[in-house]
């Protein structure tokens, strides 16, 4: 957990205290489980001081002719959230503006939720969002999140909805100058057995200088959610939006930089998988993966923390590559399949390198599972998934899946997995990646040695010097160092699991 902390004030006491601020003003509409978060300022007491309408169009047609009919028909959805505040935050401008626009701050709520159902067949997700000003006719802000509703009971589920309502209301009044706060702020009252928030945006002018990018890390650092994913353009996007219904390749790895290597393993990775006959080309996402472990580096007293400058650092040698970015807390491989395998049914395709090969062969990994390292394959190499292997030059010699050597009781366990498609090599690589390993790399970058620049793409190499990234030194003359320093012979290792 981050060392910030903040006073956890209780539902009832945010309610209160922001009905009796005479400045806050606005509507609420919220469609599905419960009118939970409006009711927890009129239970609060002193509402009228808050609330200049609440609402609920429940009916699609209702709904529909109030906030315009959407292309996909899809009620619980960002898309219809952003409509919603649309127009409750431009009527309350219009009906308000002239009467008390002086002396208020409007805001404008709303949430669009499926809560579970009378016969527990759904998962219960929802978005809230806030439109809000933080000064009298000044410009608005946006905040809007997007959660998973864990309880196991529809009552409980529309409770929740309701306490991380007010959390949002109160944190976007009280809290919109500290991130950190803010977000922890949110599961007040609340735990992450109960709900995950999985993406969330901070907009406006009054949010110029939050990195969403960051707040998705911080997302899966505080455990408000297992991972977190945003685009090429650096927005956050919720993962089940971005991911349902595609082909998925994943590449793990803690491209510290992005080298040729990385480039090499995912265009080569991603060419064969297109090329399974199950795989439709044109319904294809690639998904760069940095987990939680990769991040943090551990210093001298061996506590390990995340340098959020350094992954900045990297996400936007990732982006500006086209990337969409996968924040993990999985650990294991098994585990990041299963989290993909609940969003889509159709084939993932995993690039990793021959020692992480090796990795998911160790049985000391899954001492934690009842069935241990079946219990694990169950789960990795379920339903269709395939996994990419890309080789590792070591002692002179190529390894790759034919050279590869499990203990002898795991021998026909392996054989079952190369004999029916589960495990494939990477076959057109360029063998002078071989021998290049990305930790030497960035102790070349580091000491400004000559020619590290043939190691990664040009444009890499350009951003690392344009903007002094991983240490670089830019004002400093670059030391005459051969660049023979990368090359070692063991092969890359782009992350374990």
């Amino acid at each position: 957990m981050s060392s910030i902390h903040h006073k956890d004030i209780g539902t009832k006491q945010k309610a209160l205290a922001i009905n009796l601020n005479p400045q806050i003003y606005g509507s609420f509409a919220e469609i599905g489980a419960g009118q939970d978060v409006a009711a927890n300022f009129f239970k609060a007491g002193a509402s009228s001081g808050t609330i200049a309408k609440t609402m609920s169009a429940y009916d699609m047609t209702f709904s529909d002719a109030i906030y315009g009919v959407q292309t996909i028909k899809r009620y619980v959805s960002e898309n219809r959230l952003i409509s919603m505040l649309d127009h409750e935050y431009g009527l309350l401008i219009e009906r308000l503006g002239v009467q008390r626009g002086e002396s208020t701050t409007f805001f404008a709520f709303a949430d669009t939720v499926s809560a579970l159902n009378y016969h527990k067949t759904n998962d219960g997700h929802g978005w809230m969002g806030v439109r809000f000003q933080l000064e009298p006719n000044g410009p608005f802000n946006d905040v809007v999140l997007h959660v998973k509703l864990l309880d196991y009971d529809n009552n409980m589920q529309q409770q929740a909805v309701g306490v991380l309502g007010v959390n949002l209301i109160y944190a976007c009044f009280y809290y919109h100058h500290i991130p950190p706060i803010f977000l922890l702020s949110l599961m007040d009252d609340l735990s992450s057995d109960r709900i995950q928030i999985d993406m969330i945006r901070f907009e406006g002018p009054d949010f110029s200088n939050v990195d969403n990018r960051l707040m998705s890390l911080h997302l899966v650092k505080y455990g408000f959610s297992d991972a977190a994913v945003f685009g090429p353009d650096g927005k956050n996007q919720q993962p089940s939006e971005v991911l349902h219904k595609k082909h998925t390749v994943v590449i793990r790895g803690r491209f510290r930089p992005l080298i040729n290597v990385h480039l090499d393993m995912l265009n080569n990775g991603v060419k064969q998988f297109m090329q399974e006959p199950d795989v439709d080309k044109s319904n294809v996402i690639v998904i760069t993966e940095l987990t939680l472990q990769a991040l943090k580096e551990r210093d001298a007293d061996h506590t390990a923390d995340i340098d959020e400058k350094d992954f900045l650092e990297r996400v936007d040698i990732l982006c500006s590559h086209g990337q969409t970015v996968l924040i993990s807390n999985f650990h294991e491989y098994y585990k990041l399949v299963a989290y993909l395998s609940k969003i889509t049914k159709l084939k993932l395709g995993v690039v990793m390198g021959y020692p992480n090969l090796e990795y998911i062969f160790s049985e000391e990994h899954y001492n934690d599972l009842q069935g241990g390292i079946l219990e694990s394959f169950a789960t990795l190499f379920s339903r269709k998934v395939k996994l990419f292997i890309y080789p590792t030059l070591r002692d002179g010699v190529i390894l790759n899946c034919l050279k590869f050597n499990p203990p002898a009781h795991l021998m026909d366990l392996y054989r079952y997995l190369i004999a029916n498609n589960k495990i494939e090599d990477i076959r057109h690589y360029n063998e002078n990646n071989l021998s290049v390993q990305t930790d030497k790399v960035l102790q070349l970058i580091k000491q400004g040695a000559e020619g590290w620049e043939q190691y990664v793409p040009a444009e890499v190499a350009t951003m690392i010097k344009d903007r002094c990234l991983f240490g670089y030194a830019c004002d400093v003359e670059p030391a005459k160092e051969s660049v023979k320093a990368a090359n070692n012979g063991d092969g890359i290792v782009v992350g374990k699991g």
